[in-house]
This record gives C-alpha cells, structure tokens and sequence, in this order.
C-alpha cells in the first residue's frame, strides 16, 4: 500500500508577531489576532496534514509566551503541530509538548547540544524528531548548512551532514533551502541529491512555493513525503484548499478530510 504524501503549513513565529520571510530576511505581518482572523485553523485542518510552528526569534526568546502561541492555535485545531525554535533541553521539548505540539523541531541544537537528539529520542520517541537543515547553494553541487537564523555556517558540506543525522535518532527531516526562500520560483529539487540513498526517514521539502504547481513538483519526487510552504499570502483565504484540490484532481496520494461547516 503507497503511503499518503503530505501538505505542511509552516508558520514563522518573532517577539509576538508571525512574519514573512525572503532569503532568511524577514518582515512582520501581524499577530495572533491577524492570524486568527485571515485563516480559519479549524477549517484549514481539513486542507493540510500537519502545521509547524518556528519560533525564529533572534533576540531572547520567551518559551512561556511562544507557548501560550502554541496553546491558542490548537485550541480546536484537529491536525498533528509540531513546534521548534531555541530548543536546547529535554525539558524545553516537554513544555512545548505540554502546550500543543506533537513533534519537536530541532534546528542548531542538532550540531551544538552534545547527546540532545538521543535524550529526546529515549524520553519521547523517534518519531516525535524533526531535523530542521537550512542549506545555501556555494557551486553547482554543493551545499553549506547554515544555523542560528541564517547567521552561522556549521559545515560547507550538507551531504556529509545529512549522511550523519540520517544515521541519528530523527523522525523526519526537514530541508530547506534559504536561497529560494519566500522567492515564489519553486522548490530547489537539487537539495535532494544531497540525502544518503540509504536514507529511510521522511522527508519533508521547503522552501520556494509559490502557487500549487511548485507543491506539485516537490510531491512528485518519490524522495519527498511532504511539501511545506510558510507564504502567508499566496495560500491566505481558501488558497489551501483550492492546492489540495487541484493536487488530488492531478492524481497525488494525499488524504481526503472531511469537511466540517
């Protein structure tokens, strides 16, 4: 039996705002109260599979008030959340699973908090993991892995990065590439020649969407399990949907959700 693909919403999270981001540069757009008002999450659960929610704060970051976030959009939201950003500690994993999510989001913890991964692993599971890579082209073939924001290179090679986490505790991968970035021109399906052949976790691609012709490309790649999109207006009002409608219409493997008035 195939495996259903996925649809992922990503929502980027700074100081109380949610926010655009282009190439790592990001622009605020509004609040909880604009969220709430612009997309319906108890309604949008039946158009996307999972959301993520990115606490990219570049100054202190304040887990209590990202959680107190977290607890208002799953307030009747029915769909899997997963949530990250600055998570250094098993007990930081467990407040954001306290508050809503199911899944923990690890970014520059993955190559700075020595055992981290396996602590996670053995206190909540695998399959509560996502590694969250941001890479950026250097040549033709190669890829650098960038952390903290945007603002630190941890390795000029991505293929020998990926080969060890593929080999770590982690659920599922998340790639993302930050020179497509909020650009609107589609995925880089390049990232993919980066992942080890033997690899078996999930992969989820970010990183460029721009309309549901790009969700398409990166869900025909058989390496892809997910496609994820964090443009808040391109997908605003029933855009959603109306993507999840023409991907079935097209023949992919996505879950149908019943619909909820």
């Amino acid at each position: 039996m195939m495996l259903k693909k996925r649809l992922i919403f990503t929502l980027l999270y700074d100081s109380g705002s949610f926010m655009l981001s282009r190439n790592f540069r990001t622009q605020r757009v509004g609040d909880i109260g604009w969220l709430e008002n612009n997309y319906d999450f108890a309604q949008i659960s039946c158009f996307i599979d999972e959301l993520i929610v990115l606490d990219i704060t570049r100054e202190k970051r304040d887990i209590s008030i990202f959680c107190e976030v977290l607890k208002k959009l799953t307030s009747g939201c029915f769909l899997p959340i997963s949530a990250g950003g600055g998570v250094k500690s098993v007990q930081d994993a467990r407040i954001l699973l306290q508050s809503g999510a199911d899944k923990i989001v690890l970014n520059t913890a993955l190559f700075e908090e020595d055992d981290l991964v396996e602590n996670l692993a053995e206190e909540f599971g695998q399959q509560c993991l996502i590694g969250s890579i941001d890479l950026v082209k250097t040549s033709e073939n190669e890829y650098s892995v960038i952390t903290e924001s945007g603002t630190r290179t941890v390795s000029n090679s991505a293929k020998d990065i990926l080969a060890r986490l593929t080999n770590e505790s982690i659920g599922e991968l998340y790639l993302n590439s930050i020179d497509r970035d909020g650009t609107g021109q589609g995925y880089d399906l390049n990232i993919l020649e980066l992942i080890p052949k033997t690899c078996n976790i999930p992969i989820i691609l970010a990183g460029g969407v721009g309309n549901a012709v790009h969700l398409a490309s990166g869900l025909s790649d058989l390496r892809v399990d997910a496609v994820a999109t964090a443009n808040l207006f391109n997908f605003i009002g029933d855009g959603l949907q109306r993507a999840r409608e023409l991907l079935v219409k097209d023949g992919f493997s996505l879950a149908i959700w019943p619909v909820f008035d």
